[in-house]
């Protein structure tokens, strides 16, 4: 069956050009995926089962589940609930619809439901009219669309409790997936892996963990391998979820390099409360003993930047808005205007001859006070060997600017209250410059960009701490990553032999 329609979606592929099925967030799965997705479910020995798929596409999930149900004794009858509006699929996916249930060794049948999967179920998501139009199954499986959406669309509108800014469709679809799910049963999606972290998405975290447990996840270390024929660079995870409150003991991580090697899995088995974590409930998506060290190992520290009046904010000037205002040479009126190719080695070099490196600004907002800060590059690439690449600024090596600038692909870290001191930025730079933090980070974060949110979320030592691993960076030669570990091991080890000595 899964066969069958793995070629009725190729030759539909081969009619559609990428550029139109990307328009509507529409990536095929992959067969090896769906096989592995339809695996993860405890299929419940019961004489019926109802099967939802909220965004059907061609029905390669759908027959990747039904194939392995075929084959449960305890089973009798299956019954396909499929939501799919894209007009040029939905040909495509009632043929396979008929395909398969025909050729299912159990009684099977099928609603197709060209109806908008969100919107059509806005009274019922909502408790308010009419709640027939909520619809519950047994299982559910998805691979949602990847697509923003505008804070005013339709779907946002239909699930406000769930949105914060600007939605992606993929969590609203989740959210109302889990909605359909019945008490106990399960959910087994395919999406990004940015609703881990960050504020866009704790409304969605909160309605997930109020609601339902993770039970495993899966990762894939290659990004660009998910969706190989689709050329999609986007980390991407596989989940499953049961619905119910009781928190299970542990939770099974997975991982794999790409989507046709399930074979060669490694696995990790890890306390729930260490993978699901904090009162914002960030989901640590760790895969070998190395990260758990790091994630437990840093949560142990009692504070965040926030606690001591620092913040990590986003540079101040988008450049390119900003073009008549740009100079390539300093003039009257001009102040520094620093961008990530600013940042070598830890240091601050300026000018570098760059185009565009001076701001003659036009409004107050544009420019900050000259003082010392610490600078986070926010956009690095996938290949690189470090995610948190910093750098050290300090007002005394540019005096002659009372103001400066900062380009908006940087991140800064200061305290609005205060001028950090050069013992606070040097530590800071310990923190952020070492190999823990930057694996905590990565664990964090799965994006290329740093964000704001979750750098002021990660735990820090007490604000005399960082003092004194700054101090201890100020006597070294040289500031490298390799620097930065020594002194961090240093203070860890002292800590933990002062711990044992008191216990």
């Amino acid at each position: 069956m899964l066969e069958y329609v793995v070629r009725q979606t190729a030759a539909y592929m081969e009619s559609m050009p990428k550029q139109i099925r990307k328009k509507s967030g529409q990536f095929f799965t992959s067969i090896e995926t769906a096989r592995f997705m339809a695996g993860l479910f405890a299929i419940p020995a019961q004489p019926e089962i109802t099967i939802l798929d909220p965004g059907a596409g061609t029905g390669i999930l759908t027959a990747a589940l039904l194939e392995r149900i075929s084959a449960i004794p305890a089973v009798e009858r299956v019954h396909l609930i499929c939501y799919e509006t894209d007009e040029k699929i939905i040909p495509v996916l009632e043929d396979n619809l008929r395909y398969v249930t025909a050729h299912c060794l159990k009684k099977a049948d099928y609603e197709l439901r060209t109806l908008n999967y969100i919107t059509s179920q806005e009274n019922a998501f909502n408790g308010c009219l009419f709640p027939e139009s909520g619809i519950t199954c047994d299982l559910c499986i998805g691979n949602p669309p990847y697509m923003k959406i505008g804070k005013d669309a339709p779907e946002a509108k239909a699930m406000p409790a769930i949105c914060y800014g600007a939605p992606n469709l993929y969590f609203l679809f989740a959210a109302m997936s889990l909605f359909n799910v019945r008490d106990g049963g399960e959910m087994v999606y395919i999406i990004p892996r940015s609703w881990t972290s960050g504020m866009y998405f704790k409304r969605f975290r909160q309605y997930l963990f109020s609601h339902g447990v993770i039970e495993q996840i899966h990762l894939f270390t290659s990004r660009d391998k998910v969706f190989d024929t689709e050329q999609v660079l986007q980390e991407t995870m596989i989940v499953k979820i049961r619905k119910q409150r009781q928190v299970p003991s542990d939770i099974l991580v997975t991982s794999s390099e790409a989507n046709c090697d399930f074979r060669h899995l490694q696995q990790i088995s890890l306390p729930y409360s260490d993978v699901v974590s904090g009162s914002d409930q960030y989901v640590f998506l760790m895969t070998n003993h190395r990260e758990v060290d790091a994630i437990c190992l840093l949560n142990t520290f009692p504070y965040t930047l926030p606690d001591f009046g620092m913040k990590m904010k986003t540079g101040l000037t988008v450049d390119f808005r900003e073009r008549e205002s740009l100079r390539n040479t300093e003039v009257d009126g001009a102040v520094p205007l620093f961008f990530a190719q600013h940042i070598q080695n830890g240091h601050i070099c300026f000018p570098i001859g760059k185009e565009g490196e001076y701001l003659v600004p036009s409004r107050k907002s544009l420019v900050q006070p000259n003082t010392n800060y610490l600078f986070i590059r926010r956009f690095t690439a996938k290949e690189e060997k470090r995610r948190l690449q910093c750098g050290i600024y300090l007002a005394e090596q540019f005096p002659q600017y009372q103001t400066i600038s900062t380009q908006n692909k940087i991140n800064f870290i200061d305290n609005a209250d205060h001028t950090l001191s050069k013992d606070v930025v040097y530590g800071l730079y310990v923190l952020f410059n070492s190999t823990l933090y930057d694996v905590y980070y990565r664990v964090l974060n799965g994006s290329t960009q740093v964000n704001a949110t979750e750098i002021n979320h990660m735990p820090v030592p007490a604000i005399s701490i960082i003092e004194e691993l700054g101090r201890a960076l100020l006597k070294q030669s040289d500031i490298t990553e390799k620097t930065c570990n020594q002194i961090l091991e240093g203070f860890l080890h002292g800590k933990n032999q002062r711990s044992s000595s008191h216990s």
